[in-house]
């Protein structure tokens, strides 16, 4: 039977847990065999997000830090969800490589265990930015907390370091049990339980890893974000009950806020609903057919990749739909036309000076 070895999903550390696993779990009677296609496009994938992601979110961390005195809470829980994008696209190239190379790692122990690392923890403070940003913006708009308070800044060190603390610890993993490991004429970046784990053992603790990962670093900020949006989404519906002249804005309010978690969840669904589909099955729970096991590790790859594109939406959803962000963005980046003709649109489309205070002031906080 050939092996089985995963580009992204289980090598790069966003699923460390899968490598290798069909040669002895449920998979080993069902064809294992990667689409051939495969080698080639999710190398093409993996630079796109490479270079979309480097850009976008090098511009937002750029936008960020010169505009450090008109600084927003909001802004430094998008600059810190930029940072933690931007260590992440900088692996792809490595694992780029590794996909086109057929699974082999030329690249050394240290990277091997590094990327592996950078991957899992920008996938959980990622996640967590995104949960305090969505906090903040709960507690601006339907709290009325005074911004003063929410900029303290004791209380945004205090809210990244534990961000980037439980970040760092859960990603652990990937950095003291991920090597190089020869296996035939190939080199693979793989998980080794067997420091920790005897052989009887390692579903156990590759099952266990994999499902705290998803509740972690999926099923709890997704929860936590709807949660805050929909108290958001009606707290924004009654500001706009009596001012039929800006339904359009209401809509487009209402759109944002329901794009920013159903983009979240769409990226990561599949990713973590084939995993956890693997693991069942191979946990003997489920009863899965041999050709659904087959299709499971052929999409398993491409699930991950969708999940690596959110990290290209991120600047776009979290910061450049934000009035405000945009327009210092706009300034900065020496856009002054652009934004001149900006604020002038905006102008013109605001009937009465309260109105349009009101409006701005709740564009730049959702």
């Amino acid at each position: 039977m050939a092996e089985m070895y995963y580009p992204a999903e289980a090598d790069s550390g966003y699923y460390y847990y899968m490598d290798g696993l069909n040669e002895t779990g449920p998979f080993e009677q069902c064809d294992d065999s990667d689409w051939e296609i495969s080698f080639s496009l999710l190398p093409i994938l993996y630079m796109i997000v490479f270079v979309l992601g480097l850009s976008g979110n090098g511009v937002v961390i750029f936008t960020v830090w010169r505009a450090k005195p008109k600084r927003r809470p909001a802004d430094t829980y998008i600059g810190n969800l930029a940072l933690a994008d931007l260590a992440f696209v900088l692996t792809l190239p490595l694992w780029a490589a590794y996909t086109a190379l057929r699974f082999h790692w030329p690249f050394g122990w240290a990277l091997c265990k590094l990327s592996s690392y950078l991957v899992l923890l920008n996938m959980f403070a990622s996640v967590f930015c995104l949960s305090c940003l969505s906090l903040d913006r709960y507690l601006a708009i339907v709290r009325a907390l005074p911004s003063a308070r929410r900029r303290s800044r004791a209380t945004l060190r205090a809210s990244l370091a534990a961000v980037w603390l439980l970040a760092g610890l859960l990603a652990l993993p990937a950095l003291l049990l991920r090597d190089t490991q020869v296996r035939g004429n190939r080199t693979v970046c793989d998980m080794d339980f067997s420091s920790v784990a005897s052989p009887r053992d390692e579903r156990y603790w590759m099952t266990g890893l994999s499902l705290l990962t998803t509740a972690l670093g999926f099923l709890l900020p997704l929860l936590l974000m709807s949660v805050f949006y929909c108290f958001i989404g009606c707290k924004v519906a009654l500001h706009f009950q009596s001012a039929r002249k800006e339904e359009q804005k209401k809509k487009r309010l209402l759109r944002i806020i329901v794009g920013l978690v159903l983009v979240f969840a769409a990226c990561w669904l599949p990713f973590h609903l084939l995993k956890t589909l693997y693991f069942l099955s191979w946990l003997e729970v489920l009863d899965v057919p041999c050709a659904l096991q087959s299709l499971v590790l052929r999409l398993h790859p491409y699930a991950t990749c969708l999940a690596y594109i959110n990290s290209c939406l991120n600047p776009f959803l979290y910061a450049f739909f934000d009035l405000r962000f945009r327009s210092q963005c706009c300034f900065l980046l020496g856009l002054r036309k652009a934004l001149h003709s900006q604020i002038s649109s905006i102008s013109s489309s605001m009937s009465g000076q309260t109105q349009k205070s009101e409006i701005q002031s709740l564009a730049t906080k959702v």
